[in-house]
């Protein structure tokens, strides 16, 4: 029985070091793995880097992948989880035509109903924010995408577990 992919992430904290962004992306490329998305912040923890990665596998590749993140030496510690054990946000911007605003009344009522809030506008064009899941976004696009998108960009997944993570502890220890 072949094994079932999930969708997993992952996150890796790392010390800010030059480079760590390839030797991580090249443990999916050797494996042929997509990563879905992948963002880069600070943590809790000042000094700390932390790697939000969304891919789609099994788990006994994910397992495998850990391992190998953990063997960089820049890299503190790596978890993955899944949809279920986090609760996840994405972000997005669209750039639309200005007169779209005021002559087309169903823009107002899809910005309304999305959720989405309107974060510049001037003579030759607005800007739409809209945070939420990958599918409140793909589909405020397609809504959006009848009228005419002139830019539209949208973040990696952002990501906190639902469950307490130790690491806390343990980047305490690393700083001292």
């Amino acid at each position: 029985m072949e094994a079932e992919n999930n969708i997993y992430t992952v996150s890796v904290y790392t010390e800010n070091n030059i480079g760590l962004l390839n030797r991580i992306s090249a443990i999916f490329q050797r494996r042929h793995i997509n990563i879905e998305s992948i963002n880069s912040s600070v943590s809790e923890i000042e000094g700390v880097s932390k790697f939000t990665i969304v891919v789609n596998i099994t788990e006994d590749q994910m397992k495998k992948i850990i391992g190998q993140i953990e063997k960089q030496v820049e890299v503190i510690k790596a978890y993955f989880h899944t949809d279920e054990d986090t609760i996840y946000q994405e972000s997005c911007i669209f750039k639309m035509k200005s007169d779209l605003l005021f002559e087309e009344r169903q823009i107002q009522n899809i910005i309304k109903e999305s959720n989405a809030r309107i974060v510049t506008v001037n003579r030759d064009f607005f800007v739409i924010e809209k945070s939420g899941r990958k599918e409140e976004i793909e589909l405020l696009y397609r809504e959006l995408s009848a009228f005419g998108i002139m830019q539209f960009t949208r973040s990696g997944r952002i990501a906190v577990t639902k469950d307490e993570m130790k690491i806390s502890t343990m980047l305490e220890a690393f700083q001292a």
